[in-house]
């Protein structure tokens, strides 16, 4: 697998299959008549969209975003191409996640600006990550198009609006959210125009429609992947409460009040309908009998996804209204009943392919990349690494060199170092450091296995990147490089990088953190490696900036499976038996000395040095050492 995210293969729904739920009544009740064919329609669409370019970016009104001071606290680089940003939402009061695939020639054409689209999440939204990443293709699929995707995580049984009231911990106004205060931001920082589309599935189908209703102008396009188009027709409100119950303990009520207040009609796709004049629209649901990616269960047309029959049998028939509705207003929809399909991820999935060519006319960009082609150093480096797909670009400069990217990674090339591959999360972090422009140059090796299996690294002209799905990817250089290598790399007694380097404070050094410890580099002092507990001992007297100062060693074995550290100050001495403890440099240190350190007949140090009346006093395994006026004493 290559570097990059990792995760567990599993299968979901967006709002679940497990059987006894609250939905499995309701369910039940609509397997008999799908059973004997009374949903089986065939595809049909009503008036086709026709294809048509959207206006340019640059000669579009600007729609009305104002920041609402929405801030970025954290970015992650989950791969080149992947980005996870957390963002301050003043509405909502935490950090929300959002994660972004970049353009295809977001690299390629680094002054170009990108159309979004808004991948918006089922009813059991999961807290880490969108379900259009955990269960669909929808990394590589975008790979090759010419759009930022925008994933916002979260939202368990949010119908991404703005809530009335809090409730089951969560303060729920994605509204505001998504419409004004994250686009400021994708704006400002992340190359994005104001061109936008919205894809969602079940509880984010719904939302897609009615969020383009509710903001006129701000979607070009929506589309509706098995949702509920149409929430507060007889029945509806019930089966919304019981589903939103059923994921997550939410109440409906504190959504949108009770079923005859006003916000339920505010936000009901059908009734909003007559707003979506000039949106390209995309409608698609199954039948709810058993389809090709479902598994039957021995009853002809009722798959074992019983939930998701059901569930799709509620989307098809409010699909329906939804576009007949349409349909007398003359508004043009392409509408794709299929003929068979549960509520479930893989039909998900097969539709994202489907609409893309609606979606890339509705905002602008080539329905298909650009012919590419490989040749020289960078051709060769492809059939040495066929995992990183296909091409996305031609070659185009890069600092003295070439690069090419492709759906996996990217290879550069030089002259010098020749054509390298470098892929996901060390991707990520190579972009972060600066790329070849930046202080670790052009890669040396392309990305390689560790030995132990744990991970990738690559190396680079003046440092390495290594990763693992534990500690992420971070870049080494320089004299910390030099010492981690000398020690045995990710082999040796500190483990794997966990951190960036960093400068410290007020002090003429640099530091970075490893599995196992801590590396320094001081001029004064060198390069050196503090770990275990007496690196919990050094943190606990104030690391470098306490009175012990910097390392002036590494960790040095002693007797009996003791290890200690010198410092500028003094030293931290640890055994099994004893434990770890710090001795001052002066008096009891050089006393300490005189009887032969650990070796000798008072052992290690058990404790730090403590006032005594007229002194100190440190204690030791087998007697202590006073200082009274000045004098140092063995006991």
């Amino acid at each position: 697998m290559r570097v990059g995210l990792f995760r567990a293969e599993r299968q979901r729904t967006a709002v679940g299959s497990r059987r006894g739920r609250a939905l499995a009544s309701l369910a039940a009740a609509l397997v008999v008549p799908v059973a004997v064919g009374l949903t089986q329609t065939a595809t049909v669409s009503a008036a086709p969209v026709p294809a048509h370019a959207s206006t340019p970016a640059a000669a579009q009104a600007p729609v009305d975003t104002p920041s609402a001071g929405a801030t970025v606290s954290r970015v992650d680089w989950l791969s080149e191409r992947r980005v996870a940003l957390w963002v301050n939402s003043p509405s909502m009061g935490v950090p929300i996640q959002v994660q972004l695939l970049l353009a295809r020639d977001w690299y390629a054409k680094p002054t170009e600006k990108f159309p979004s689209v808004y991948m918006l999440d089922g009813l059991r939204a999961q807290d880490n990550e969108s379900g259009w990443t955990l269960e669909t293709d929808a990394v590589p699929f975008f790979a090759d198009k010419n759009v930022n995707v925008v994933l916002p995580v979260g939202g368990e049984s949010s119908f991404y609006s703005d809530w009335l009231a809090q409730d089951n911990g969560q303060n729920y106004q994605w509204e505001t959210f998504l419409t004004k205060e994250l686009p400021p931001i994708l704006e400002g920082d992340w190359r994005t125009t104001q061109t936008r589309g919205a894809v969602g599935l079940s509880m984010g189908g719904t939302s897609a429609m009615f969020l383009a209703a509710r903001n006129q102008g701000f979607f070009k396009f929506a589309a509706s992947l098995s949702g509920i188009l149409t929430t507060t027709a007889l029945g509806m409100p019930q089966a919304v409460s019981y589903a939103m119950s059923d994921a997550g303990g939410f109440d409906a009520d504190a959504m949108w009040g009770p079923p005859t207040s006003p916000a339920w009609d505010e936000h009901d796709p059908y009734l909003l309908a007559e707003k979506l004049k000039g949106v390209s629209l995309y409608v698609s649901s199954g039948s709810g009998t058993t389809g090709p990616y479902d598994q039957p269960s021995g009853i002809p047309g009722v798959s074992t996804n019983y939930a998701g029959m059901g569930l799709e049998i509620l989307s098809r028939l409010t699909s329906q209204t939804f576009a007949t509705k349409l349909n007398k207003l003359g508004i043009p929809a392409q509408i794709n009943y299929r003929p068979s399909g549960t509520h479930s991820w893989p039909y998900w999935q097969f539709e994202l392919h489907q609409l893309w060519p609606q979606l890339a006319s509705a905002v602008g960009v080539d329905a298909n990349k650009p012919a590419c082609g490989t040749s020289g150093a960078i051709g060769g480096a492809v059939g040495a690494n066929q995992w990183i797909g296909d091409c996305l670009t031609p070659e185009y400069g890069v600092a003295d060199g070439t690069v090419q990217d492709f759906t996996n990674g990217r290879i550069f090339a030089k002259s010098d170092t020749g054509a390298q591959a470098v892929a996901g999360a060390i991707g990520g972090a190579y972009q972060v450091s600066g790329g070849p422009e930046g202080p670790l140059g052009f890669p040396t090796t392309p990305d390689l296995g560790t030995p132990d299996g744990r991970g990738h690294y690559n190396h680079f002209v003046n440092g390495s990147i290594y990763w693992t799905p534990q500690t992420g990817a971070h870049a080494v250089s320089g004299a910390i490089r030099d010492e981690w290598a000398d020690q045995g790399w990710e082999g040796g007694p500190l483990g794997y990088p966990v951190a960036d380097q960093v400068a410290i404070p007020g002090k003429d050094g640099v530091v970075q953190g490893f599995e196992i410890g801590t590396m320094y580099s001081n001029p004064a002092n060198g390069t050196h490696g503090v770990q275990g507990m007496i690196m919990a001992k050094y943190a606990d007297l104030g690391y470098e900036g306490g009175w012990l100062g910097f390392p002036k060693t590494s960790e040095v074995g002693v007797k009996d499976g003791g290890k200690f550290n010198e410092f500028e100050g003094g030293n931290i001495y640890w055994s099994p038996l004893s434990g770890a403890w710090a001795i001052e440099n002066g008096p009891i240190f050089d006393a300490w000395e005189s009887v032969g350190y650990e070796a000798g007949r008072i052992g290690f140090p058990i404790s730090d040095k403590f006032a005594i009346p007229g002194g100190v006093q440190q204690n030791f395994q087998f007697g202590y050492i006073t200082v009274i006026d000045g004098q140092a004493e063995v006991h």
